[in-house]
Order: structure tokens, then sequence, then C-alpha cells
């Protein structure tokens, strides 16, 4: 079988954090310009995961702004990280494979082994693997996990959800991969955050700004998102994805695992309580997000749900890689919305305040097919 890839000949994580089942797509130009790739992908003559986008690279000013919302929100994230740590490790057991789903639950995962070393003595594996809406899992990452751990161990793990189209989309390419005959995996997703309350496991069901969303690769590894193309992934291939070398000076991985972990001992007392504050609570998907995606997607006339993002790792990224047509936010002022703002007016979007919305903010993508 292919050998994983691990830093530092792909991305900038330490090899024992994370072991990533792609294909290195590295000396590639996959990457198109923002506005045409999104008119391809709207008109259907292309889909999202056989190009990439470019690359955002933020100013020294949104830069500091990250610096800043990493600063507040270490302690916040360093909490969701204990708290779903501890979740899983209660209910799944000490043995656990963690595989996060790259490239936005890679970050979440490397935490979370952190914790579980830190706090636990525990050298939890952590692989990163693709799925792609609409185009289903990695058979090839699956079938590789299967030869080297029990099936049973493994762990899912994601940032957040959003209308949670990916948490469907692993329960159904599951299903399907045991359906052809392949091993059965575990489908409950672990997010540090479910604010569409659509899986039972995660550290908070805030709509709180988790770091990683702000930045793309330089806060993710330098890792891409995946690539799925047949004229650059083979029959047996993992699918791929691209090692931005060359952004190495912007890299902010490593500081941002090194600020959360260092508030691990801040709130280890606090993380008992928060852990049976959930186990203690309906922890059910009730698939309310996408209902109310459903709700603002009929006030504005969109003609799909796709055009909605909701939550503000989402609309971070619609702003950061896709066409923005307008922001909605619950409170205009919101401190912790001061990057969504300034992307927004960098990008000419206007920003609508809605108080009743049920996230704090969602991003609506411009239809441009």
């Amino acid at each position: 079988m292919t050998a994983p890839l691990t830093g530092p000949a792909f991305g900038s994580y330490a090899p024992a954090d994370v072991r990533w089942l792609l294909k290195d797509l590295s000396a590639l130009d996959l990457e198109a310009d923002v506005t045409e790739r999104e008119r391809r992908i709207q008109s259907g003559q292309a889909h999202y995961a056989e190009s990439l986008p470019i690359e955002f690279q933020p100013d020294a000013a949104y830069r500091e702004l990250f610096d800043k919302v990493l600063t507040v929100s270490a302690e916040r994230l360093a909490l969701a990280v204990g708290t779903v740590t501890e979740l899983v490790l209660a209910e799944r057991g000490r043995e656990v494979t963690l595989v996060s789903l790259a490239r936005a639950g890679t970050p979440v995962g490397v935490l979370m082994r952190h914790w579980a070393r830190d706090v636990h003595g525990l050298d939890l594996p952590h692989y990163a693997m693709s799925i792609v809406r609409g185009r289903g899992i990695d058979v090839e990452a699956l079938n590789y996990l299967a030869a080297q751990h029990d099936p049973e161990s493994v762990v899912f793990v994601d940032g957040w959800t959003g209308k949670g189209a990916i948490t469907r989309e692993l329960s159904a390419a599951l299903a399907a991969h045991a359906a052809a005959g392949g091993p059965r995996f575990d489908d409950d997703l672990v997010v540090l955050a479910d604010p569409g309350a659509c899986v039972r496991t995660y550290g908070t069901r805030d709509d709180f700004l988790i770091a990683t969303a702000c930045l793309n690769s330089t806060v993710s590894g330098l890792v891409s998102r995946t690539v799925l193309n047949d004229t650059v992934i083979g029959p047996g291939e993992f699918h791929g994805a691209k090692f931005y070398r060359g952004l190495a000076d912007a890299d902010v991985s490593n500081h941002l695992l090194d600020t959360v972990a260092a508030r691990f001992p801040d709130i280890r007392a606090a993380v008992p309580g928060a852990v049976a504050a959930i186990v203690g609570s309906d922890r059910s998907p009730t698939w309310a997000g996408w209902a109310s995606v459903e709700e603002i997607r009929a006030r504005y006339g969109i003609s799909s749900v796709n055009f909605v993002k909701p939550g503000v790792g989402e609309t971070t990224r619609v702003l950061l890689r896709r066409v923005p047509w307008r922001v909605l936010v619950r409170d205009r002022d919101a401190p912790e919305h001061a990057h969504i703002r300034m992307l927004a007016a960098a990008r000419g979007v206007e920003v609508d305040e809605v108080p009743d919305l049920a996230y704090s903010c969602m991003g609506l993508i411009k239809d441009v097919a």
C-alpha cells in the first residue's frame, strides 16, 4: 500500500502529529482564478474538488488581527479541545485512532492528540484523509486504515459543523463502503464546535470563532484543500493535495498549536464539568442548523442551500476563497466578527444585521453562473 505522507517532506506539522493519507500534487498547477472557478462549479462544468482556489494571503493588518483573535480565543479553544477529547476517551476507549477530515479537521486532530499526550500520557495515532461533498470518502484511505488498525478504533474528526453536509456525506459513504463488503467504521463524527446540532460528540455547540478558520494552509500545516480529479488521481491512489512550501515564512500552524496547548493547564479543572454538562444533556442531532439555512435561502430568494454557509468558520471560508454576495450577522458589532468585517470591506461585500439569525453569522455565495 502507498505509505502516508509526513512532515517535513509534506506539511509543516511534526511527523508524529499527523500522517497524511494523500497523494502529493505539489508539483502540479491546480489553482484557478476564484471567479472563473466559481462560475464553472456553479454551472456544473466542474466539481469544486477538481481544482484549487488561489490561496488568499493576508496583509499585515489582517495577520495582526489573527494574532489578537488567537490570543483572545485560545482558552476557549483549549476548553473545547479538552472537553471533546475526554468525551472520546470515555466513550470510545483509550486506544482510539484519530482520523481527521483534511483539512479543517486536521488542526483539531493534532490538538486532541496533544491533549491526550499531555494529560494522559497517551500516544494516539492520527491520520488525515479526504472526503468530498458529492463524491464521497477516499476508499483507498479507508482500506489503508483497516489494514493498519481495528476499524472500530477509528474516530473521525472535523473542525465544526455548518449545515451538516459533511456529516451526512460521511454517514452515507461509510454505509456504502460497508454494504460493498468493506469493514464497518463508526460514523459518529467528532467536532470541536457543533452550532448546527448535527453530531452527538462535540466540545461545544456555541457558534464561536475557531482561529483555524481565519486562514487557509498557513494555519493547517501548509497543506491545500484536497483534490479529486481523475486526470491526476489514478486507480488505487489516495485523493491528493499540495504542500505550499513557498508559504513557510507565513506559516502559523505550529504557533497556533503551541498557543492553545499552553492554556491546557489553565482550563484542565473546568473540563470535567463541561463534559458532565454535555453527557447530561440531550445530545441527539436535531439538524436545526439545516432548517435555519432553508429559511434564509427562502427569505433571500437563493436558488440552492449550497450558496448559504452558516457559522463563523463557514462565513470566513466564503470570504477567503469563494465569490461572496452578502454576509449576515446577528450583531453588527460583535468583537469576534472583526476579521469578517475586515474581509468583507476588502472584497466590497455588504454586511446585513439580522437579529433573529440562528447562527452568529452566515456567508452567502454570489450566483455567478
